[in-house]
């Protein structure tokens, strides 16, 4: 079993090789750093915390302005990061978030401690510094490139470009082209017919924050570079801190009308034979049918392998079940999205009814939406939770697979972990780690249990649950949406550590999916957002509202449901924001704390927790940006918007009857700083 595995992993390893060497030229990924050595900052430096918040803002910001964000994070020099992210002219929405969410991860790794670094891709560019730059002309040289492929020395070709690049740089300069009805501000393409049979593609383009004459001047000294790197070549890119341009034979930008009607006639032309064919654009079909031949070998082994390895799999699991159910030895990381994938973490009713004393009710330890969970010890002493979904549950086989499969897969010590699963008859029965301290909401909301909380464990708790949820949404292979995040789907471990479950309702997204939208609503009331609530829509601002609303239950030590306070707003997310307003937020302590809290602490929390339920989806910060937020201690914060409507009893039932929200009276006038943003932690 071994040998044969051992040959398939060198099979697949030549034949990825050979792959990657056989289309490397076709592929369209191009990326470059530029660091400075000036200065550097050390880590867990205010600069670096500042600097990850930026790259935070410009990576959620990048499609606004038309593809041009620029920010700055941190208050006090010479901690502040000043930053920018510009896409290509030329680029759709979803193009641009992709590169420039990948620049800003990439600068850190390619300009480790840097306080000034440049990274350029084909779609976009990432630049920062820990000073303003801003509106000035930068125009030292990052990158020059020349295509491998040369022309015959022809005069021809060389008028062609002179004066295609002279084009270029008189409409990036000068006007506001029109691309895809989006208006492009310093950027510029060109088509010019070269021979019958060859046509030069050119683009050049300015970061928008420089005048015309600044645009011009920069494309023009970019110019300057070409004969040291593309002389009689077929193609070239210059690239300058504000500007760059590049051109080809081949067409690498999206056509437009606007690029596909050339400002000039064609100059008389060589031959044809005076241009070379670019490389890569033809593969030889020799190449091609090596390339096809390898593929089906690769796909008939691993047809082989999977067949070998699920009788390997079957036998395991035979001799598993003989010698007791080790279920710590089973590693479910690896299964594919298929029920029948996940044969060796499935445990026999009888197993399961002996464990739990045949669903005793001394072993009840919970109830949840979908049914009963019980404590169980199995034959080895191990202890586990036996989640029982009733039969009159609304969860079909599909979203029981969907748990199963969904949960197992997930690695994380903030999410609660899946061990095994049951489905005989009608019975559907999940196998969880067992979890001592319960759910949060049986310590929280309990007046008796929750002085067992203080601010440090009530913090710590913060945390886990926001980077268990960063891993759902971002680090894990899947991206999920949970759409029932509330403090009874928290659990408690021993150490108190926070571990999100309860993926029953989950969603599972694509890599590059950003949002869904349902016709069944389900979730809870008092933690589901507006657009979800009323129109299906979820995302994982979706999630990120939740958040914000289990943020203030677990700062006010009270349930949003059922929060009352008099002569005020009967809703605990109005009520946050009134005394945020008022410049008051720290009445919305839980009592039980006394003043053993830290105030900078609990104010961010507020302040985030406020960010987190405003009712333009947009507004709401992202899980990974959360948690630069409650780590850092001076960054630059945006007013938060009035939460978008009551949850009180009254409101709910109109939820619940007609999906209408209850509008508010807007108070941003009552505000005497700049509803743009505000520098500190405090309010007012």
């Amino acid at each position: 079993m071994w040998s044969f595995l051992k040959i398939l992993t060198a099979m697949m390893s030549i034949w990825w090789c050979l792959f990657t060497s056989l289309s490397a030229q076709a592929a369209n990924s191009f990326g470059y750093a530029s660091c400075s050595d000036d200065s550097s900052y050390s880590p867990g430096s205010r600069f670096e915390a500042n600097l990850k918040l930026l790259l935070t803002f410009l990576s959620s910001n990048a499609t606004k302005n038309n593809g041009f964000y620029n920010s700055t994070a941190g208050h006090d020099s010479p901690d502040v990061a000043y930053g920018l992210s510009l896409c290509r002219g030329d680029c759709s929405s979803d193009i641009c978030q992709t590169c420039v969410s990948e620049a800003t991860k990439a600068i850190l790794t390619q300009c480790p401690k840097a306080k000034e670094a440049v990274i350029w891709y084909d779609e976009c560019m990432v630049r920062y510094a820990h000073r303003s730059f801003i509106g000035t002309n930068n125009e030292t040289l990052g990158f020059q490139f020349g295509n491998p492929s040369s022309v015959k020395v022809d005069a021809g070709f060389k008028q062609v470009l002179d004066r295609t690049l002279s084009d270029l740089i008189t409409r990036a300069s000068n006007v506001t082209v029109s691309n895809n009805k989006r208006a492009i501000w310093g950027f510029s393409t060109q088509i010019v017919k070269y021979t019958s049979a060859q046509t030069l593609y050119g683009l050049a383009q300015c970061t928008p924050d420089l005048s015309g004459n600044d645009c011009g001047h920069c494309l023009r000294e970019a110019i300057r570079h070409l004969p040291q790197c593309c002389d009689n070549k077929q193609g070239g890119r210059v690239l300058l801190y504000s500007c760059h341009f590049r051109y080809e034979v081949y067409s690498f930008f999206s056509i437009t009308d606007s690029a596909a009607s050339p400002s000039h006639s064609p100059l008389p032309s060589p031959t044809p034979s005076s241009l070379q064919e670019h490389k890569g654009k033809h593969q030889s079909p020799q190449k091609l049918f090596i390339l096809i031949a390898l593929l089906c070998i690769f796909l008939m082994l691993c047809g082989i392998g999977y067949y070998y390895l699920w009788v390997w799999n079957k036998a395991t699991r035979k001799k598993e079940v003989s010698a007791g159910l080790n279920i710590d030895t089973i590693n479910p990381f690896n299964m594919d999205n298929d029920i029948t994938t996940v044969e060796s973490l499935r445990f026999e009713l009888s197993t399961v009814k002996e464990a739990t004393n045949n669903f005793s009710v001394d072993n009840k330890i919970g109830e949840g939406g979908f049914g009963e969970v019980y404590k169980g010890i199995l034959g080895n002493g191990k202890e586990i939770a036996v989640k029982r979904l009733s039969k009159s549950s609304n969860q079909g086989a599909e979203e029981f697979k969907n748990e199963v499969v969904l949960v197992a897969k997930l690695q994380h010590r903030n999410l609660v972990r899946l061990l095994r699963y049951c489905f005989e008859g009608e019975e559907k029965i999940l196998i969880y780690e067992y979890i001592p301290n319960k759910s949060l909401d049986y310590i929280l909301f309990d007046p008796q249990k929750q002085v067992l909380l203080d601010w440090p464990r009530r913090y710590k708790i913060i945390g886990g649950i926001a980077k268990g949820m960063l891993y759902l949404h971002e680090e894990s292979r899947i991206r999920i949406i949970h759409r029932d995040l509330k403090p009874s789907n928290v659990l408690l471990d021993a150490e108190m550590n926070a571990k999100v479950s309860d993926f029953g309702m989950s969603r599972i997204f694509g890599v590059d999916q950003n949002h869904g939208k349902t016709s069944r609503i389900v979730g809870t009331y008092g933690y589901m957002s507006p657009e979800y609530a009323m129109h299906g829509d979820y995302s994982v601002r979706s999630d990120v509202f939740s958040f914000g609303v289990l943020l203030l239950e677990i700062i006010s030590g009270q349930r949003n449901s059922s929060f009352y306070h008099c002569n005020h707003a009967d809703d605990l997310l109005c009520y946050a924001w009134r005394l945020w307003r008022d410049g008051t937020p720290l009445e919305l302590v839980d009592p039980v704390l006394l003043y053993s809290y830290s105030r900078d602490e609990v104010i961010r929390c507020i302040y985030i927790a406020l960010l987190c339920v405003q009712e333009d989806v947009d507004s709401r910060p992202s899980m990974d940006t959360v948690i630069l937020m409650l780590k850092s201690h001076s960054v630059t914060m945006i007013l938060p918007q009035q939460p978008p409507f009551f949850q009180n009893s009254r409101s709910r039932e109109k939820l619940k009857e007609g999906l209408k929200s209850v509008p508010l009276i807007n108070y941003a006038a009552s505000w005497s700083v700049d509803d743009a943003s505000i520098t500190g932690i405090y309010p007012r």
